[in-house]
């Protein structure tokens, strides 16, 4: 553990630094007068801290979304927070609640003037490893206590009390760790418009009901209608109840989290929530940083119809995984080896990709037993297959450059970001018709997609593209059209700044129709 924050050493750096207004480009769709006051509550942002790709959204998404609305993000007060350099101003300390401990909010400025807030408290966030567990990837066994503490202060800064001139106009939080955000708001008597983003249904952030007693839950929250799932307190579900809007990372799992098979146990509230109107479905957009033409990492920069500068690419994957030299077609996996990801199928496909004259690349690490089997694939066939356990940025992305095709049989995705990754450096990507990879992959057209999460299902798709792969102008083509097809994040952004709209004028009306707004009630 580092040293001890106090609110002097965090002031010391920063007494006298001004605090600029986050950026704003010149709007398009959305007139001035109708600009809303946004605040992201969210556990990971990329510039600081992440840990998937809630860090990415997270740190794109407000960006984007500038263009039509004020955006400021919050976020817990970690070591890679607190000592990124970036000075720190101290605008409120927060008494404690239950057995949540006080906490001081902070404020801060990125070199591109996005705002954050930080909830500062060592106790609960001056801790190693990452902002959910230690070292050894076990959880911090009080992070109901943690993000509890991280949802109250959102709740207490979305009311104004904390920062009188700035409040927001509709509160935006995101996953598990934030979603007691608006069930505290709901608590307290706020009316502030709440949004919650699901970028995974699987992850819940549950603990024992007798926590609710150390989180102040008030006793009505402590039912199927409130917080409890299956004798459990689920964060997760506080936020799909309590929000005024869910939306998730794709249309498609959308609509397949309100289905059993999908839903984790929580398909009927989704539904109903789905059927009032209050579940949507937006596409996560990627970086303008991923351009074959500008990209520093690969070997050599190409567009679309430069394929011989492209092949420059595919030779050092080659020589990576020392592979030798082939004309026939390169297949590539870049991912956690984990079971959500399909890669068990592997085994029922391979000699297929090798009897078509394919060979196969893998980066990534996981479950060990993944691991294990990937690892003997490459010692079964090692002038076929090659794997590299771990994660490098630059190798990543010159696999995405130099692979033909890229593996993604997972058994749910709710977006997926590596299919757009690859369809923008010209590799057409082969995945389960799922979630995110089902809402942006154009079958024969920007890819290939298989139905059934079977070995037979996925040699089908694979069979398709190694006999795409013998009609070069058909295989060009189709590469020139998935160069093509990812959105970014500037055009993502839109279907967000059109719900804060409608969201935060629904309430405006609502607010006039009220005798009195009580911003919170006496007992939180």
């Amino acid at each position: 553990m580092g040293k001890a924050l106090t609110k002097e050493t965090i002031e010391s750096n920063t007494r006298g630094a001004p605090i600029e207004p986050t950026l704003i480009q010149e709007p398009a769709d959305i007139l001035p007068i109708h600009r809303k006051k946004v605040l992201f509550v969210t556990s990971e942002l990329a510039d600081l801290v992440k840990v998937g790709g809630l860090g990415d959204v997270s740190a794109a998404l407000p960006r984007a979304l500038s263009r039509y609305h004020w955006v400021r993000v919050m976020v817990p007060g970690y070591p890679q927070v607190i000592n990124s350099g970036y000075p720190i101003q101290i605008i409120a300390d927060l008494p404690g609640y239950a057995a949540l401990p006080p906490c001081q909010i902070g404020r801060m400025t990125l070199e591109d003037g996005l705002t954050l807030y930080v909830v500062i408290c060592p106790e609960l966030y001056d801790r190693p490893g990452t902002p959910y567990g230690d070292s050894n990837g076990r959880d911090w066994p009080d992070n109901h206590i943690r993000f509890a503490r991280f949802g109250l202060a959102a709740a207490a800064l979305a009311s104004g009390e904390v920062c009188p001139s700035w409040q927001p106009d509709l509160v935006h939080a995101h996953d598990w760790p934030a979603a007691l955000t608006p069930a505290y708001m709901t608590w307290r008597g706020q009316h502030t418009p709440t949004v919650f983003t699901v970028h995974n249904l699987a992850y819940q952030g549950l603990c024992e009901m007798h926590c609710a007693v150390e989180l102040g839950l008030p006793p009505e929250a402590l039912n199927l209608d409130g917080v409890e799932f299956y004798g459990k307190l689920s964060f997760l579900k506080a936020g799909l109840t309590y929000a005024d809007h869910i939306t998730t990372v794709s249309k498609t799992y959308a609509e397949e989290i309100t289905a059993p098979e999908m839903g984790c146990g929580l398909h009927g509230l989704l539904s109903q929530r789905a059927e009032n109107q209050q579940l949507s479905g937006f596409v996560n957009g990627i970086d303008k940083c991923w351009d074959p033409q500008t990209d520093s990492h690969l070997i050599q920069n190409f567009s679309a119809g430069e394929w011989e500068a492209r092949h420059a690419n595919t030779r050092y994957v080659e020589q990576l995984f020392g592979l030798q030299p082939s004309e026939g077609p390169l297949f590539a996996i870049v991912s956690r080896l984990v079971e959500q990801k399909g890669l068990d199928l592997l085994p029922g496909v391979i000699e297929q990709i090798i009897a078509g004259g394919g060979r196969l690349v893998v980066l990534g690490q996981g479950q060990p037993e993944l691991e294990q089997m990937i690892a003997q694939l490459a010692q079964r066939f090692p002038e076929h297959v090659g794997f590299h356990r771990g994660f490098n940025e630059a190798d990543a992305r010159r696999m995405f450059a130099g692979s033909d095709f890229l593996l993604m049989p997972s058994r749910y995705e709710p977006c997926g970001l590596s299919q757009s990754y690859a369809q923008c450096f010209g590799s057409l990507p082969i995945a389960h018709r799922t979630g995110g990879l089902a809402d942006t992959i154009e079958d024969d057209q920007t890819g290939f997609l298989f139905d059934e999460m079977t070995a037979d299902s996925f040699a089908g798709a694979i069979e398709r593209a190694l006999n795409t792969y013998l009609l070069p102008p058909l295989l060009e083509a189709m590469r020139c059209k998935a160069m093509q097809a990812p959105q970014y994040w500037l055009q993502a952004a839109k279907p967000y700044a059109q719900l804060y709209h409608s969201l935060a004028e629904q309430s405006l009306f609502a607010s006039l129709a009220r005798p009195g707004r009580d911003q919170r009630t006496q007992s939180l």
